[in-house]
């Protein structure tokens, strides 16, 4: 099978991606969804016209002339009503938050007030109507839109809903993610290693990005290099209702990478195997029933590229979520050679320049085995396949991994 370019491979992968079924959470559980249907207020907010200061209760014409002696005939907290009315010559003490009384139109703040004995006080700023009040409705009213259908909910987003009534939200659900390592090398991190073993890295990298795109991972373990093992990690995956499985390592064409073998016998259609890119070649997409299986490369950096690549937008398009793939161009800081026939994404850091423009300059070294540079790195060069070489100054492609630091 030959190799398939980058953007016709994402293509066939996202064909018929579309958003997961509706599903309705609390509000604790709705951060970082995206909501699946227009929200509107079931209350008015405030659904009273509330004092804005700790003060009076006051009619705004009794104090029109300073200083002004006014009877207090109660007080009012938030969360109570004053059951009387505030007539001529009167007033009633108010703290932040509780109903304006009947009769007055104003509060006057406690700082300008003084006592006056005889349960008086003394007002010694006059106030306009309508002074240091939030009117009902200032916020929203019942039956205005609140959040729009697609939002990506955060904290704002959550609080107008619970301030609108809400305790549940219909969001879309979020992809289920098996992440599988494969290879009778690996070991758990903490392990005690014999020669010969190393310790399995990539799938903690791969869920850490699938969760900041939205996914609900699913740690498959490791699997070693037989088929009794890979069958019984794939059952897990389908008992577990996974959306995506994602396999890393073992689907090359070497005696013991037997990820393609034995899943296309287990049933799964094939739809692509081996992308020109670099670093990533080896890399398939297959489907098992509604089950999406993405058997990525083995070397740590081939992995999590491919998973920024390719795993993500497909995560996010089930999810719902708007395509946070930051393509965008950048100045070189250092020269790179012509390419290969494969299209490369080489990591480099990132720096803003005088002018404001991104500085992308290249790692020396691109070997997909060094995480230690790929956790380093800010962005990707995306450099086309046989591309001439490029100069310092000269602008680029890059995919953003994170802002430069």
């Amino acid at each position: 099978m030959a190799m398939m370019p980058v953007a016709d491979a994402l293509e066939r992968l996202l064909a018929d991606a579309n958003a997961l079924e509706t599903e309705r959470v609390g509000l604790h559980d709705a951060q970082q969804r995206v909501l699946a249907q227009d929200i509107v207020a079931l209350r008015t907010q405030p659904p009273f016209t509330a004092s804005a200061m700790d003060g009076y209760a006051v009619r705004a014409d009794d104090i029109a002339e300073t200083p002004a002696t006014l009877d207090v005939i109660g007080a009012v907290a938030a969360g109570e009503v004053f059951a009387g009315r505030v007539e001529p010559g009167q007033t009633v003490r108010i703290f932040t938050g509780a109903p304006l009384p009947d009769g007055a139109d104003a509060i006057l703040i406690q700082e300008n007030a003084e006592p006056a004995g005889d349960g008086k006080i003394r007002a010694l700023q006059p106030v306009t109507a309508g002074r240091y009040l939030r009117p009902a409705g200032l916020d929203f009213a019942e039956g205005d839109l609140l959040l729009e259908k697609g939002t990506l909910l955060d904290a704002g987003h959550l609080s107008l809903a619970a301030a609108g009534n809400h305790a549940r939200l219909p969001v879309i659900r979020r992809p289920r993610i098996g992440v599988l390592a494969t290879g009778d090398e690996l070991v758990a991190p903490g392990s005690e290693t014999d020669p010969g073993q190393i310790v399995a890295s990539n799938s903690f990298g791969v869920a850490a990005i699938a969760r900041d795109a939205g996914a609900e991972v699913i740690d498959l373990g490791m699997a070693r290099d037989n088929a009794a093992s890979l069958e019984a990690r794939l059952d897990a995956a389908i008992a577990a209702n996974c959306d995506v499985f994602v396999t890393l390592g073992g689907a090359s064409v070497g005696d013991h990478d037997l990820v393609r073998p034995v899943f296309t016998g287990r049933g799964m259609t094939l739809d692509f195997y081996k992308i020109a890119m670099r670093p990533g070649k080896p890399m398939m997409f297959g489907r098992l029933g509604a089950m999406r299986v993405l058997g990525l490369p083995g070397n740590p950096v081939s992995s999590l590229v491919c998973t920024h690549l390719f795993v993500v937008p497909l995560l996010e398009m089930l999810g719902g979520r708007p395509q946070s793939r930051r393509r965008t161009t950048a100045r070189l800081g250092a020269p790179i050679g012509k390419t290969g026939p494969r299209e490369h994404y080489m990591r480099a850091s990132l720096a803003r320049g005088d002018d404001g423009i991104l500085v992308a300059t290249a790692f020396d070294n691109q070997d997909s085995s060094i995480i230690r540079l790929y956790a380093a790195a800010d962005a990707l060069i995306v450099r086309a396949p046989d591309a001439p070489a490029v100069d310092v100054g000269d602008m680029v492609e890059i995919v953003m991994l994170r802002e430069p630091r």
